[in-house]
């Protein structure tokens, strides 16, 4: 049977009986996360990790970090953005050799256990009691692998991970509809080279491979 991670959230969040504990959301960008913080600022105090070393060029990962922190100035409270490194050699490190993999395959496992797993790191040691992912909120993202993979890092840096699936009840829809309040700049591609749409990954007007 398909687990319901939304109902497993639900019973995770009425089991803290009124109680706001820290977590640590890891963002992959400033649309994605609108959705979730909405959805879960009530029950949590939030701060947001910016953990994203796949997005490449740098500048593009500047335009969605500032859109980011653009976000959170216009939303109610005070939500704070913790500041992390731009470090695309850890994703270059293991991805230029998965060049060719397919998207959404080992590859992309692989990114999402790197940006997961120091999102706990980091939750362990600015004293979060847990932490979760915005990426589920993308109807191209595999809820059940989000969640095992950010289990497994949560039982190595020993925090607890939030299991989710924030698609489920609209929550993609209301991110787009955020973002279109809120004008938010909505990127066309994931973040790595290897997700640009094919339109801009042809490397040449004569050929047709894509440059990866």
């Amino acid at each position: 049977m398909k687990t319901n991670y939304q109902k497993e959230m639900e019973a995770e969040i009425a089991a803290l009986d009124g109680r706001r504990p820290r977590l640590l959301l890891h963002s992959c960008c400033g649309p994605c996360s609108s959705a979730v913080i909405e959805r879960l600022n009530e029950h949590f105090q939030l701060a947001i990790y910016y953990y994203n070393p796949n997005i490449e060029p740098e500048g593009e990962y500047e335009k969605r970090l500032s859109e980011q922190a653009r976000l959170l100035s216009l939303l109610p409270g005070d939500i704070p953005l913790l500041p992390c490194p731009y470090d695309h050699d850890a994703f270059a490190a293991f991805a230029e050799r998965m060049a060719h993999y397919p998207e959404g395959g080992e590859r992309c496992l692989s990114c999402f256990a790197l940006r997961l797993d120091e999102t706990a790191r980091a939750a362990k040691e600015h004293g979060f009691e847990y932490f979760t992912t915005t990426l589920s909120v993308s109807p191209h993202k595999n809820a059940e692998n989000l969640n095992r993979i950010g289990r497994a890092a949560g039982e190595k840096h020993d925090v607890k991970y939030l299991t989710a699936d924030f698609k489920k009840k609209n929550g993609y829809l209301r991110s787009l509809q955020l973002s279109k309040e809120f004008d938010l700049y909505r990127q066309d591609y994931c973040g790595c080279l290897y997700s640009r749409p094919e339109k801009d990954a042809l490397p040449s007007e004569t050929s047709p491979e894509r440059n990866t």
